[in-house]
């Protein structure tokens, strides 16, 4: 167990490199009750998400999701979030544990429009349910047929005779759902998750596992690839971008960066020589410094050793070579497209 953003968290169950092939292979139960949940409602409460958020909301039918930003002025990250429209004027923003005070005040000084805001983190547990044979085991106990949920939508539907709010979403880029319900009803749904699960080989997952399979995904973490420092599209981001939405907090910045084209860009590398990339070691080209790794771990999926890293924009082609400092020694790694992995469509 360790202390994440203030919550006690497993690292692992069993084992890292267990539960990571699990997920991939069949079907892996994370609590991450710890993720931030803010609300906002009223006649103004899309008027505000716009304001606040680079993705358009106003193209969010109820039932669907976005993946989006909170943007400071300066086109960089307050946080990256999922934005649920849960009716027309009611929305569910999903943000990093770590971040959601700060989010919240964030939202709530931009407030300038008939709109609440409320810090609703305490009113939800969440479990995410990931790999091919999620939606069989949720199956068993879901009123809703999982099947005609499309990626990126929520119903609210009874799981096991508990009122819930599940959707089609992850972190681990395998097909799987995410559940919203009442805190006092949760631990008896995890056991029983992982009771009807049985016969299909589900594991609980730790922290460990979630790093690593959301690394080979290439989706970024908050505090590692992406923070206050980095913007939208040097995070290779630019397609939760929308300029024709109108005016929203760090539009300008961001548009100039687009006209200019940005001076780094966030890309990923395999390590061609052994040794294992790490966050914060430098990276070298020319013998110079140009950056650090922002993520760096074994790929169990992959069986090689993977990273991210901000390269200037001419040397970030696909194939560039360069030098991670491990251990006071340069390692050679290189350039490859990305994600890293990719999941079979059925």
């Amino acid at each position: 167990m360790v202390n994440f953003a203030g919550w006690d968290m497993p690292v692992e169950y069993s084992s890292v490199l267990e539960e990571h092939r699990r997920v991939r292979q069949a079907v892996g139960l994370f609590d991450v009750s710890h993720m931030g949940k803010i609300e906002i409602r009223g006649p103004g409460a899309v008027d505000l998400v716009q304001n606040v958020t680079c993705n358009d909301a106003f193209r969010l039918s109820v039932g669907q999701i976005q993946y989006s930003a909170l943007t400071y002025p300066e086109g960089t990250f307050v946080d990256d979030v999922t934005v649920h429209r849960l009716a027309e004027d009611h929305f569910l923003l999903v943000v990093n544990a770590a971040n959601t005070d700060k989010d919240y005040q964030w939202i709530s000084q931009e407030n300038k429009f008939s709109a609440r805001v409320e810090n609703r983190s305490s009113a939800y547990a969440q479990f995410a349910l990931q790999g091919p044979l999620a939606q069989a085991v949720l199956q068993k106990l879901a009123e809703w047929d999982l099947s005609q949920m499309k990626y990126y939508r929520f119903v609210r539907t009874g799981v096991k005779g508990l009122p819930t709010l599940v959707s089609r979403t992850g972190y681990t880029g395998e097909d799987g759902f995410e559940i919203y319900l009442e805190p006092a009803a949760a631990e008896a749904l995890w056991m029983t998750l992982l009771e009807v699960g049985r016969s299909d080989e589900i594991l609980p997952v730790g922290l460990g596992a979630r790093n690593t399979l959301r690394l080979e995904a290439k989706m970024a973490l908050y505090g590692n690839d992406i923070d206050h420092t980095t913007t939208v599209l040097e995070a290779d981001l630019g397609w939760i971008v929308k300029f024709d939405k109108g005016s929203f907090i760090g539009r300008d910045a961001l548009w100039k960066q687009q006209r200019e084209g940005p001076a780094r860009r966030l890309v990923g590398f395999e390590m061609v020589e052994r040794g294992i990339a790490r966050e914060h070691y430098p990276v070298t080209l020319g013998g110079s410094v140009v950056g650090e790794v922002t993520s760096g771990s074994y790929a169990p999926s992959l069986g090689k050793n993977i990273g991210l890293t901000y390269l200037p924009v001419k040397w970030n082609a696909v194939g560039t070579e360069f030098f991670v400092t491990i251990r006071n020694k340069p390692v050679k790694a290189r350039v490859v497209p990305t994600p890293f992995y990719k999941r079979r469509k059925t």
